[in-house]
């Protein structure tokens, strides 16, 4: 899988560089993800229940290295540029920790979108996302590293975990909501500190938000120090963040000098600086609760394409700008043109084609109206096209794109450094104590610490977390669940219209509770072990072949492999408990049709010559009434 991939990156890095083999890059990278899909489904296939998720997570998330395993020549041979990196995922410590690309990473690089469709993916996705999965990942650079305990991968049981488990902390789905929660007291302590602006003084909700949003930039930091920026930046909403965490670091540096310098006009302008945040605060909220719909799954590569076209209209007319500039003589200056030019562009004002004559008589209105024509109508045109084109791909491929974006924040939620443990604003006072703490310590005292602070600081949290752990993780579905659908059904009764509707039977059957029995069924499958159900497959083929006389190897295709756990009833139908073959029990079914058939074939026939003769015998009468008058 980690080597299909790796050299499906490479072929796309060829594709771009070497354009006389176009295609044959393309179909090479492409051929590359269909065996890594292949190979993932039959892993899938051969290893069933919870023991195949966890082979599944080990062939997907297990780090690898390119030159692992490489020969001595091999190594000293390589790129001397990129030796600093291969040095660098060997940190000194106990236990060898590496830093290594697990094939999902080097997935989601490539943008292997029907790979990271495929059932097998999104169920490993799903359960590391959940924190059914545990492992823990490496990364590029830690900023506060404590690699003391390397956890393999495994199923994670809460029942033997402790109640204060700070590894919980990285679990995507959590580390998710806890990233929403933040994000909501850092909008809402922008909203305070906007709304009561003082540019002489330090209000108290302004050091509050100074010293928050310092923390969570050093989360987002952390972040894109942890899997590299091309990882960060396949999120959906990494560049609303990095836009403010710009925007942030300029008004801190302004407000600090204009308050160091006592310029209120450098604090005015930081101030200034702030306010424009709100365009990427605001809609950054609903990018986190709405993550899977397509308007903003979409966003971002039509947000792509629009940059890049963008770019390179304003380099092509950048000749029409200069041309105007250098017509008037100085009469205008450039920033005024370019103010002309734009509203032109957009269709706003006709300005500059009026004043285009203070140029020249006539080559001032030829440019402007060309540039006109160019602009506003060519430009706009194709520009319209492609993202309508972009737009149409990704609804064609919604599904494929929904996973991506789904294991896209759960790669991201798995963090190893220590300092994402730590909540904002106490991620800072743990960098500014913790880290000079680890030069002078142990290893193992430093983690002792490090977790002691951490399951102090957490404890609210981490208990929750424990007590949803056990009681909701592995669990499966309860008929409570129904009965609160119907109590919160029940509570609408004037506004809830779709129970009047003269199809409401159909959702009825729905609201309905479903027997006991059938959530018991439920439990008790997903409880039990996968070696029970190879050895109930075993055995009744093993049966089989004994009454037939023959012995035969359990294939993982063997259609009764699909027959364990259904209803005694049903499974009997299939079974050859009686002795008789499945083919001759279906050569009897086959003889059946046929006399049916032939039954009927008959009836239709005696019904068809019973029809003839009622219609010859009243012709002969209407013969005969008619000869009557005539004698």
């Amino acid at each position: 899988m980690y080597c299909l991939l790796v050299n499906k990156v490479q072929f796309q890095r060829e594709h771009t560089y070497h354009a006389h083999h176009h295609t044959v890059n393309n179909t090479r990278a492409v051929l590359c993800e269909i065996l890594a899909s292949r190979v993932l489904r039959r892993f899938e296939e051969d290893n069933p229940g919870r023991k195949g998720l966890l082979l599944l997570a080990n062939v997907l998330v297990a780090g690898f290295e390119p030159f692992q395993n490489a020969p001595a020549e091999v190594l000293q041979g390589a790129d001397p540029a990129r030796s600093w990196i291969r040095r660098s995922r060997i940190p000194r410590s106990r236990d060898d920790y590496k830093k290594k690309a697990p094939a999902l990473e080097v997935a989601i690089i490539s943008e292997s979108k029907m790979l990271l469709g495929s059932s097998a993916c999104s169920r490993v996705v799903d359960a590391i996302y959940t924190g059914r999965l545990i492992y823990t990942p490496s990364s590029f650079i830690d900023i506060l590293p404590d690699h003391y305990k390397h956890k393999p991968i495994s199923l994670y049981s809460p029942g033997k975990a402790p109640l204060l488990n700070q590894y919980r902390l990285i679990v995507p789905r959590i580390s998710n909501i806890l990233d929403i929660a933040q994000f909501v007291v850092l909008l809402v302590l922008y909203v305070i500190v906007m709304a009561d602006e003082r540019y002489a003084t330090f209000t108290g909700p302004e050091i509050c938000f100074i010293v928050y949003a310092l923390g969570w930039s050093l989360h987002e930091f952390a972040t894109i120090l942890e899997h590299g920026w091309q990882v960060y930046t396949q999120n959906l909403w990494s560049f609303l963040d990095a836009s403010f965490a710009v925007i942030y670091t300029i008004y801190f540096l302004l407000r600090i000098y204009g308050f160091a310098a006592g310029d209120i006009r450098a604090s005015k302008t930081a101030l200034d600086i702030l306010a424009t945040g709100a365009p990427v605060l605001v809609p950054r909220l609903a990018f986190n609760l709405m993550s899977e719909n397509m308007l903003f799954v979409s966003l971002r590569d039509m947000m792509a394409d629009f940059a890049v076209l963008s770019l390179l209209a304003i380099w092509c007319f950048a000749g029409f700008l200069l041309a105007m500039v250098w017509l008037g003589d100085g009469s205008h200056r450039p920033i005024t043109v370019s103010k002309w030019m734009l509203y032109v562009w957009f269709g706003l004002d006709g300005t500059g084609i009026q004043k285009s004559l203070d140029f020249h008589w006539l080559l001032g209105p030829l440019l402007m109206v060309m540039f006109a024509f160019l602009g506003n109508t060519l430009f706009l045109t194709i520009l319209v096209s492609m993202l309508s084109h972009t737009f149409s791909n990704i609804v064609q491929n919604a599904n494929s794109e929904i996973q991506f974006r789904r294991a896209v924040l759960t790669l991201e939620g798995v963090k190893s450094d220590a300092i994402f443990a730590y909540q904002p604003p106490l991620n800072v006072l743990a960098l500014l104590i913790l880290l000079p703490l680890k030069l002078m310590v142990s290893p193992r005292w430093f983690h002792k610490v490090n977790v002691t602070a951490i399951r102090v600081l957490n404890a609210p949290i981490l208990l929750i977390i424990g007590w949803y752990d056990r009681k909701f993780l592995w669990k499966p579905a309860k008929p409570k669940a129904y009965e609160l659908q119907s109590k919160a059904r029940s509570r609408l009764p004037f506004w809830d219209f779709s129970r009047f509707s003269v199809h409401g039977d159909i959702q009825a059957v729905f609201d309905s509770e479903p027997p006991a029995s059938i959530f018991e069924h439920l439990s008790d499958n997903e409880d039990s072990d996968d070696d029970d159900t190879e050895f109930e497959v075993g055995r009744r083929l093993s049966l089989n072949g004994k009454q037939n006389g023959t012995s035969r190897k359990v294939s993982r295709r063997d259609s009764t492999a699909s027959m364990v756990g259904l209803p005694e009833h049903l499974s009997e139908m299939f079974s050859d408990r009686s002795g008789i073959s499945l083919k001759i029990r279906l050569e009897k079914l086959e003889a059946s049709n046929n006399r049916i058939e032939n039954m009927l074939k008959q009836l239709c026939d005696a019904g068809n010559r019973d029809v003839a003769d009622d219609g010859m015998s009243e012709a002969v009468d209407e013969i005969a009434d008619d000869k009557e008058p005539a004698s």
